[in-house]
């Protein structure tokens, strides 16, 4: 009986894509030896699969071989994995992603994107013929790289008293939070860029319908907001005030005036002292003295000692203020451009935790100009007046207290 090559076409075309490798190549085999003699050359020609397949399909069937449940080929079957016929690929590849770079210093990718296409022209180059699919495969198997981003992780070379400083400021907050004493941490925030702007992250909306954003995010009329916040550790709140001048140290105990008169002064009223933990540097750096000066103004007016411990150098990202607040803020305002100082205001006032964090924050628009110089015979009155350096790194912690408080 003749058989049409079209109708096989078509059966097979329904039949063998519900098929794994070796059922496929059965069936064939199946197929063929039912037609006789030119029945390879038949199913073959009918199924788009080589003479080679279909032979071997009809070998496998006349051995007799007991079924493999779970496995498309025999044992040993199948190409052979690329690194054993090269050999040296692994080591090639690996020696063109290794952190350090080890091999030729000179290679062509040392300054440019490793990317797998890269990486295969490259390896093409030294005699290695490999798809830029391959590569990935390499890389995320047995080579085991992924893909990453930079930590940020180190912090330069380590003050020898660094550990300590961190002991003597958590002795410092213990025993102020024991008293019932306020005890505050502050910082400034990054500057963001105000209007139609990219903000990183990602917030939920109709599918197929991002916010449009600007392409370029330089500065337009509307300038920056600048945040600087206070976090009281002891009630977990926060209090951020939103300029748009400058990140100076007036600004910055402006800050801290507001949140006092506003917030403190009712909540202690019977506090007798405020310490404030600081990072080393930036517009409450231990080495402004502008900084000090106004601290000695706000203590005239709240009428206590204010105590400040500034975290070593290089140590900012460990104020906690970092990860109490700011960081929740960042999370809250994620994917949401800041179109005014209004939004940002509202974006941080509306920041809370399921471990009861609250946060205040409103626009501050004062002028406070930068480059504002403390002369030395300032800074000899307010040693003499106010500020009292700690016996432990006295240019860390020292006590600024009022003028008419007796020494």
């Amino acid at each position: 009986m003749e058989i049409d090559e079209r109708v096989l076409a078509a059966k097979f075309e329904v039949i063998l894509p519900h098929l794994d490798e070796r059922q496929r190549r059965l069936l064939l085999a199946a197929e063929a030896r039912s037609l006789g003699y030119g029945g390879v050359s038949l199913v073959s020609r009918a199924s788009g699969v080589s003479r080679v397949t279909v032979t071997a399909g009809v070998t496998e069937l006349e051995a007799g071989l007991e079924p493999s449940p779970g496995r498309a080929r025999r044992p040993g079957g199948g190409r052979k994995p690329l690194t054993e016929n090269d050999p040296g690929l692994l080591d090639a590849l690996d020696a063109l992603v290794e952190p350090q770079t080890r091999g030729d210093p000179m290679t062509r990718l040392r300054w440019t994107t490793k990317s797998t296409r890269n990486l295969a022209d490259e390896l093409a180059r030294l005699g290695h013929q490999v798809s830029h699919s391959t590569v990935a495969q390499l890389l995320g198997g047995p080579l085991e790289y992924s893909l990453q981003a930079n930590a940020k992780t180190v912090e330069g070379s380590q003050h020898p008293d660094r550990d300590a400083q961190f002991r003597y400021i958590n002795d410092q907050v213990t025993a102020a939070l024991t008293d019932g004493e306020p005890v505050v941490s502050v910082d400034a925030k990054k500057k963001e860029i105000v209007g139609e702007y990219a903000n990183k992250g990602r917030t939920w909306r109709p599918v197929g319908q991002p916010r449009r954003v600007d392409v370029h995010d330089f500065p337009g009329k509307a300038g920056k907001a600048i945040p600087y916040g206070v976090y009281d550790v002891g009630a977990d709140t926060g209090w951020v005030s939103v300029g748009n001048d400058g990140d100076t140290a007036a600004f910055a105990v402006e800050t801290l005036r507001r949140w006092w008169t506003t917030i403190a002064r009712p909540a202690y009223p019977h506090a007798t002292k405020l310490l404030i933990t600081a990072d080393a540097g930036g517009s409450n750096g231990y080495r402004l003295r502008l900084w000090k000066k106004e601290l000695a103004a706000l203590a005239d007016e709240i009428g206590i000692p204010i105590t400040v411990c500034h975290m070593p150098p290089g140590t900012s990202k460990w104020n906690r203020i970092e990860h109490r607040l700011f960081s929740h803020i960042s999370m809250n305002w994620a994917g949401q451009p800041l179109t005014s100082h209004e939004v940002a205001v509202n974006l941080i006032a509306a920041t809370t935790t399921r471990t009861g964090l609250t946060v205040h924050a409103e626009r501050d628009t004062g002028t406070y100009p930068r480059g504002i110089k403390v002369l030395d015979r300032e800074m000899k009155a307010l040693l003499k007046q106010h500020l009292t350096p700690h016996e432990w790194h006295g240019e860390w912690n020292y006590t600024i207290t009022p003028a008419d408080t007796p020494g």
